[in-house]
């Protein structure tokens, strides 16, 4: 099992000093993960959606996390494809780039971003996306491993050229995909990439989307290839908030969590600047709220007729790492039995204080990590 962190630089005061203040956090706050002893840290990339994440450049921010750390993986989870976000030339050779001054430490993942703000941002429609990810994606790896690239597509034209620089991990660093649906993660694994999925899924809920991704990797095409290599891995998302309290680590994580899901819910459902806050109430309470939530969501569905999935209703999902080490050892042991190889820690929701992202970091580094690495070497030697 693998531990990393992932960031949204999500928050809820949005002025210039508090958004600077996020960003600075999470530099001592990736530092301190490394010390820790966590194996990675992840950015995702999102345009133009307030309080949710004001992680638009993921690659600066890694490349600092980069220079700052020696041995933490760093990761794009994930950069969005669309050419005039990221076109795939200027994407081969940032990535590229800090895989050699990280010195082969980059994860690549790659994906489209989720709403049409993001996608109307740069001029398209979030709809008619899929085809020219699908052509960067399979081209980007090229770009980075031939000598000189010619390119033709639909969407992408690219004269002959020599594209530099080649990334230090031979022949690139390995690729992921975004995957939140069960369709996505068979894509992910038909293509021969590694899944990660970012969300609030229960255990139950994983082992069934890791099920799909399996059986998608064993029956792959090979001509679907995406990349030089096949990387069959599933990253997972797992929110966490540990405390010697157990209430006090409940209440920050479910207040965290409600924060998350009303900034999702307002941008994935379209809308303007939001003003998103939630008040701290003792941990069932949140629970209670969460739930009320829930069930709103369900009847809205049914009365749409449209169908109640567990992708629909996994952010009012309270069943997560809030607790005590020994919670979270017991939560993330069955996100091990349900089929994954990385927990995505989910801390930087935007009701979160800095100082219990920080507590976590040193519980997981204290107690968590070390009796999972503990349990891995005796069932080496058995």
């Amino acid at each position: 099992m693998k531990f990393s962190v992932c960031f949204e630089a999500q928050m809820v005061d949005t002025s210039r000093e508090s958004e600077q203040r996020t960003f600075f956090e999470a530099v001592e706050q990736a530092v301190y993960a490394e010390e820790m002893g966590l194996d990675g840290v992840w950015a995702v990339e999102h345009h133009a959606l307030t309080q949710y994440a004001h992680m638009s450049a993921p690659e600066s921010f890694l490349a600092f996390v980069a220079g700052k750390t020696n041995r933490i993986r760093i990761g794009h989870g994930v950069i969005c494809l669309p050419p005039a976000m990221n076109h795939p030339v200027k994407v081969a050779e940032r990535v590229a780039t800090l895989d050699i001054l990280s010195r082969g430490r980059v994860n690549f993942g790659i994906g489209k971003g989720g709403t049409q703000q993001e996608a109307g941002t740069f001029g398209y429609d979030l709809q008619e996306l899929q085809p020219m990810i699908d052509e960067s994606m399979y081209l980007i790896p090229k770009i980075m491993v031939e000598d000189e690239i010619e390119h033709d597509g639909d969407y992408i034209k690219i004269p002959r050229r020599p594209i530099h620089p080649k990334p230090y991990q031979d022949p690139h660093p390995p690729m992921f995909m975004a995957a939140t649906r069960a369709e996505s993660l068979r894509v992910a694994g038909s293509r021969g990439l590694g899944g990660m999925v970012l969300g609030f899924s229960t255990p139950e809920d994983t082992a069934e989307l890791n099920r799909i991704y399996r059986e998608a990797f064993a029956n792959r095409d090979p001509a679907d290839q995406v990349g030089y290599f096949p990387n069959e891995y599933l990253a997972v998302g797992c929110p966490i908030i540990v405390s010697n309290d157990r209430e006090e680590a409940r209440r920050i994580g479910l207040r965290g969590q409600r924060f998350f899901a009303q900034a999702i819910h307002h941008w994935y459902g379209g809308g303007g600047k939001p003003e998103i806050d939630v008040e701290d109430l003792p941990a069932e309470q949140h629970v209670a709220e969460v739930k009320q939530a829930e069930a709103e969501m369900v009847a809205y569905l049914n009365e749409a007729k449209i169908p109640v999935t567990s992708a629909a209703t996994d952010m009012y999902n309270t069943d997560h790492a809030y607790g005590t080490p020994q919670d979270a050892i017991n939560h993330i042991e069955r996100l091990e039995a349900a089929g994954a190889d990385e927990c995505l820690m989910l801390m930087q929701m935007g009701t979160v204080p800095h100082e219990a992202i920080m507590e976590t970091l040193r519980h997981l580094g204290e107690t968590i990590i070390p009796h999972f690495r503990e349990k891995e070497a005796k069932a080496k030697v058995a």
